[in-house]
């Protein structure tokens, strides 16, 4: 009985989210801190791709939570810093990228493929579904059954 109670501590250290911010990433200003853990939960770790940078251990992350540490201490606003790191990554950095021009094969592959793959599952349904044409010329029926009577003895 001694065991849920630790258990359920363990689970629940286990499930709560790990950031991968370094102490010495870590801005004294606690507002400054507070907008950048904000604006790295919104950006995506291009080597992890599924993992903010705020998530990942990566180096390239990593660089990115100094970047957007040291753009804020300069002075710029949240929309200025993330700005910035597109115009250097493009839109895939955004863990939620615009729908644009440039990114609305992004948000439209998914459904074209599932789009393709339904029309291709449909045509080759009905392919197989369709009846093979049973005629045979006069020729081809005295063929098959030459090859019938051959085979038979």
């Amino acid at each position: 009985m001694r065991a849920l109670p630790l258990l359920l501590v363990a689970s629940l250290a286990v499930s709560a989210p790990v950031l991968a911010v370094q102490p010495n990433e870590v801005l004294k200003d606690q507002a400054l801190e507070q907008r950048a853990r904000q604006i790295s939960s919104g950006l995506r770790c291009l080597v992890c791709q599924n993992q903010s940078i705020d998530d990942s251990d990566a180096p390239l992350a990593r660089d990115l939570r100094i970047l957007v540490r040291e753009r804020l201490v300069a002075g710029d606003n949240d929309k200025a810093v993330i700005d910035f790191v597109v115009a250097r990554y493009g839109d895939f950095v955004l863990l939620r990228p615009p729908m644009n021009a440039r990114t609305i094969a992004l948000w439209a592959a998914p459904f074209l493929i599932v789009l393709f793959g339904a029309v291709f599952l449909w045509r080759r349904r009905n392919r197989a579904a369709a009846p093979a044409d049973a005629t045979l010329t006069a020729e081809e029926q005295r063929r098959l059954d030459d090859l019938l009577r051959d085979e038979r003895g």
